[in-house]
């Protein structure tokens, strides 16, 4: 699956054993069948799924207990990380209790997310809501840490279930997401392959085409400004959306000016796109923190957003971005045509949020205080268990790792 979450898990285990440790992912199967593969360095289990027709290019498991069971019993791991709370985090969670072993999950998304999709029925999205939120509060009793991305997002969690959450950012990789062109022609070889006007700035959208993604807020937002030939509005990525949104920029009259490019692998020309940009928008009212918006801005664009959910703590009002209420397509469209007017001071946004991300969203610091995480995680299973604990070196790392014997996670 293409999601925020599933890049924040594959770029978690390849920096993982880039760090020296042993990793075992389990997924869903993206061709129905299972297989097994190895990507840089993580051997990657994925298991036999089924489609979701809730999502566009999205699989899900059914009752994987036995070969989670098999393949963990083998691997025999020093921690368990979920980052799917339902049929692979409950296969994850009894493992973990038969094999002794601490468990950490990371909510990457509220609990109230699936109520977005339920029908617009009178009070069902408050109850699928209250369910969510039920189901995790139950799910956490069995795991050693519980990890949230944002500030905001950890906030309420303790204040609807009590419970405490440590905050690890997603991070971002400031090497591959960096303002400078890799090549002198990159900027001219991705208008000619994207058709984009060559002359025109760039508003660009990253992200799933999805219900909840709000992506009709950021295209009714730069309607103006397309049809002013004052810019072209760049949308990556796909989702049940897209039709729609494509049908409301030819509503719009800006259907010449929007272009709609699909999915772009982070390997791939995304990293180049985000420099070919002049600003980037996001309507998302959902966001755990955003890995779009980290990617932005580690490329050195402004960024308009939401204030909402985490946004708040990514974007500064006039540092390094701007802020609207939510759904206010019109105010939105106005800071990207303020932006757009004053490209010096749309650059210096840029470079402000590049520090930012440097300072406080690098990659690395991410891998570091998960490092911390799995320690702490075992140590709170041997208090709790009476289970001698394992030496480990200043760092918080089993000393272990370093003789060879690495964390298995």
């Amino acid at each position: 699956m293409v999601s925020g979450a599933a890049l924040v898990a594959q770029r978690l285990a390849e920096g993982m054993v880039r760090r020296g440790h042993s990793v075992l992912v389990m997924a869903a199967s993206d061709r129905g069948q299972g297989y097994e593969q190895i990507e840089a360095g993580v051997r990657v289990v994925r298991l036999r799924a089924h489609r979701n027709p809730a999502r566009v290019g999205q699989h899900f498991v059914v009752w994987p207990g036995t070969a989670v069971a098999q393949q963990l019993r083998a691997f025999r791991p020093d921690v368990i990380h979920l980052h799917d709370p339902l049929q692979l985090g409950l296969a994850g969670v009894r493992i973990g209790r038969e094999l002794r072993t601490p468990v950490v999950v990371t909510m990457h998304a509220m609990p109230t997310l699936a109520a977005a999709y339920a029908p617009a029925v009178p009070g069902l999205r408050w109850v699928i809501g209250t369910l969510a939120w039920a189901y995790g509060r139950w799910l956490n009793q069995f795991c050693q840490g519980l990890v949230v991305p944002s500030r905001v997002m950890g906030e309420l969690i303790t204040h609807t279930t009590g419970l405490q959450a440590d905050v690890i950012g997603n991070g971002v990789d400031l090497e591959r997401f960096a303002p400078h062109p890799t090549s002198a022609g990159e900027g001219a070889a991705l208008r000619r392959q994207y058709g984009l006007d060559p002359h025109l700035p760039i508003v660009l959208y990253v992200g799933r085409l999805d219900i909840e993604k709000r992506a009709e807020i950021v295209v009714r937002a730069a309607a103006e400004l397309l049809r002013a030939g004052r810019a072209q509005l760049v949308l990556v990525g796909d989702g049940h959306q897209r039709g729609l949104l494509e049908r409301l920029s030819a509503r719009l009259g800006i259907a010449a000016q929007a272009h709609f490019t699909g999915f772009v692998p982070v390997g791939g020309t995304l990293p180049g796109l985000y420099r070919l940009a002049s600003a980037f928008a996001i309507a998302s009212e959902v966001e755990t923190q955003g890995v779009a918006v980290l990617e932005a801005a580690a490329s050195g664009l402004p960024v308009v957003t939401v204030r909402a959910t985490a946004m708040p703590e990514l974007v500064e009002e006039g540092v390094t971005g701007h802020l609207v209420a939510p759904g206010d397509f019109a105010a939105m469209g106005a800071r990207l045509g303020d932006l757009l007017a004053q490209p010096r001071r749309a650059s210096a946004m840029g470079l402000a949020g590049r520090e930012k991300m440097a300072r406080d969203h690098s990659h690395t610091h991410t891998l570091e205080l998960h490092d911390q995480l799995y320690a702490a995680a075992g140590a709170r299973l041997n208090a709790a268990t009476g289970r001698a604990p394992r030496p480990a070196d200043r760092a918080g790392v089993p000393a272990h790792a370093e003789s060879g014997d690495e964390w298995g996670v």
